[in-house]
């Protein structure tokens, strides 16, 4: 059996996978910040509800930072922890089996362009959840170049005379700032519009410089596309360099759990 690991800020998502991809059970727990306290969840997790499950490989998904050859987190975004040696922990608890470590918005997008079956070569994957999660995938593999790029950051955009990151404009977090409800809660097409104008603004760069074939949007907001799709083709065009073209934009397939699934296809590469 496989286990999945998405680490987020506030919660934690396990998941056993079958050889074959189905998951048999999953559970999600609270992101406690204490690390100790952290693994103590994730250890009682294993022994008691995975207890009947014999656990041959694991993938952690982790946001922030990877040193992959040491198996370090060494940022973790909104969580308070530096340098730590995840893999090795993890490992530990799951009776020292294979641990993989890898940064979460490139596991979302290595599932989401499996799922598309090879229509499309150059694949860009945005998450825009509390930050903005940003993969680059080409032929079915995670390109390693972009995948700690903390686009969500490194994009800075001027607004009134101040510059703010993208994602201080254009995440989940943003709307919820804004305007007081979650990216879930929000329908009214106005404030949609008004965010595509802004994700656009940071998407455009992206398309220039890596010219992906597709855009794949994930989770909350990707879940929400048919709200703000026509208007952030609008917004789009009128950015967007005449010698480059505009790919399709789409929603991911699986929004909330392409993070655990990308975790599974990564272990069955590496195997």
């Amino acid at each position: 059996m496989y286990l999945a690991i998405d680490v987020g800020g506030t919660k934690t998502l396990l998941a056993i996978f079958s050889q074959d991809g189905e998951i048999l059970t999953s559970k999600k727990i609270h992101t406690d910040p204490d690390y100790g306290k952290f693994l103590a969840s994730i250890k009682e997790v294993i022994t008691n509800e995975f207890r009947q499950f014999q656990i041959n490989s694991c993938c952690c998904a982790i946001p922030g930072t990877v040193d992959r050859q040491n198996g370090l987190g060494l940022r973790f975004g909104n969580l308070d922890w530096q340098k730590v040696p995840i893999r090795h922990d993890i490992s530990q608890l799951i009776g020292g089996g294979q641990t993989l470590v890898e940064h979460d918005a490139a596991l979302g997008g290595l599932s989401e362009a499996l799922l598309l079956k090879g229509r499309y070569r150059r694949v860009l994957y945005i998450a825009p959840g509390t930050g903005i999660g940003v993969a680059f995938i080409i032929n079915g593999r995670i390109d390693s170049d972009l995948a700690d790029n903390e686009a969500g950051h490194m994009v800075v955009l001027e607004q009134n005379n101040y510059f703010y990151t993208w994602e201080d404009l254009a995440s989940g977090r943003a709307l919820l700032a804004k305007y007081g409800e979650l990216a879930s809660e929000i329908k009214d097409s106005n404030i949609w519009a008004s965010f595509a104008q802004d994700f656009a603004r940071g998407l455009q760069p992206l398309l220039a410089t890596l010219q992906p074939d597709i855009v794949v949007l994930g989770a909350a907001i990707g879940a929400r596309l048919h709200y703000f799709s026509g208007a952030l083709q609008e917004e789009i065009k009128k950015r967007q360099n005449k010698m480059v073209a505009i790919p399709p934009i789409a929603q991911a397939k699986k929004p909330e759990e392409a993070v655990v699934y990308g975790c599974y296809e990564f272990i069955k590469q590496n195997n």
